[in-house]
C-alpha cells in the first residue's frame, strides 16, 4: 500500500473531519427551521384568541371603573356579551370559528379598583382539547395562564 508523502500533490479520497462537521451543522440548523415552521395552528389560533378577549376585558375593567357602573362578562352555549355596558361601549368580542369558552361564565369586572380573583377558560372545538385558561388575582390585568391555578 502506497503512502503519501508530506508535500505530494496527490491526495487521499474521502472527507476531512472539518468537512463532515460543518455538513453536519448546516443538517442541523436546516431540521431546527423545518421544526420551528411546523407550529401547531391550532394552538397559535387559541392563543390569539385569548389574548384579544383578555385585552377586551380589559377594556370593559376599564370602562367600568371610569363610569361607575357593574359590568358583568356573560357567556353561555349561545352567545357572550357585556352587560351593564351600552352596545357602543361594550368592547368587540371576536374569535376564531374553532374557539368557544368553556360552560357558563359570569365575570363581574367592576367599576371597584380591586375585584375578586377570577377566571375562565377558552377551548378549540377543531382539534378538542386544548384549553387556555386566563385569570386575575383582582388587581392585575387578565392574563394567559400557562399552568393551572
Amino acid at each position: 500500500m502506497p503512502m503519501l508523502a508530506a508535500g505530494s500533490p496527490e491526495r487521499a479520497s474521502g472527507f476531512t473531519l472539518l468537512e463532515l462537521l460543518v455538513v453536519l451543522a448546516i443538517v442541523a440548523i436546516a431540521s431546527a427551521g423545518v421544526s420551528l415552521s411546523l407550529r401547531d395552528t391550532s394552538q397559535t389560533a387559541l392563543a390569539a384568541d385569548a389574548q384579544r378577549l383578555a385585552a377586551a376585558l380589559d377594556a370593559a375593567r376599564a370602562r367600568s371603573q371610569v363610569s361607575g357602573v357593574p359590568v358583568r362578562f356573560v357567556a353561555d352555549d349561545k352567545q357572550t356579551r357585556f352587560e351593564g355596558l351600552a352596545q357602543a361601549d361594550a368592547p368587540a368580542l371576536a374569535w376564531g370559528p374553532n374557539t368557544r369558552v368553556v360552560g357558563p361564565v359570569n365575570l363581574l369586572l367592576g367599576p371597584e379598583p380591586v375585584i375578586d380573583p377570577q377566571q375562565l377558560q377558552l377551548q378549540s372545538i377543531n382539534p378538542p382539547g386544548q384549553r387556555l385558561t386566563l385569570a386575575t388575582d383582582g388587581v392585575r390585568p387578565f392574563a394567559v395562564q400557562t399552568a393551572a391555578p
